[in-house]
């Protein structure tokens, strides 16, 4: 009998969960259109004008709804990826022009036991090489483990 019991909250769950999601995917679309009425109006003699804000709120829809290709009239779905693909490059160009410059350079002192270990065991790959790095004390990221003839 509490199996049943069991199989029947879990059904239930998953039934309440459905309505819920779909009252959002409602909720969205509505909100999708809306927009989409708003740009046209707000632009109705020189065609759609699209600002900043309205980019932001398509690469939003793009990035945590899963059906925002199907409401999207004014413009094509791949403009909306083009646009989240720019934002993307522009969030790393300023992350690196602020101090931000990648991977920290790796002192000779500290490369030449990693050449030396990656030349004289070929057939050890770089989680085994970080392994044994690991143990004479040098902690390094495992991708950065194996540079066997890779320039300095």
């Amino acid at each position: 009998m509490p199996t049943s019991l069991l199989v029947l909250l879990i059904t239930l769950v998953i039934t309440l969960g459905s309505i819920l999601r779909s009252r959002l995917d409602l909720q969205l679309e509505i909100l999708a259109l809306r927009h989409q009425i708003g740009v046209l109006e707000r632009s109705l003699h020189k065609g759609p004008r699209l600002t900043s804000t309205d980019r932001l709120l398509w690469v939003a829809l793009y990035r945590f709804w899963r059906h925002w290709r199907s409401t999207l009239l004014i413009v094509k779905p791949e403009t909306v990826v083009a646009w989240h693909r720019r934002g993307f490059r522009l969030f790393w160009s300023w992350k690196v022009r602020h101090g931000q410059e990648g991977r920290p350079a790796i002192s000779r002192q500290t490369r030449d036991p990693i050449r030396r270990m990656c030349c004289e065991n070929p057939t050890w790959g770089a989680p085994r090489i970080h392994g044994e790095l690991l143990k004479l004390g040098i902690d390094i990221g495992v991708s950065r483990s194996c540079t066997c003839g890779v320039g300095s």
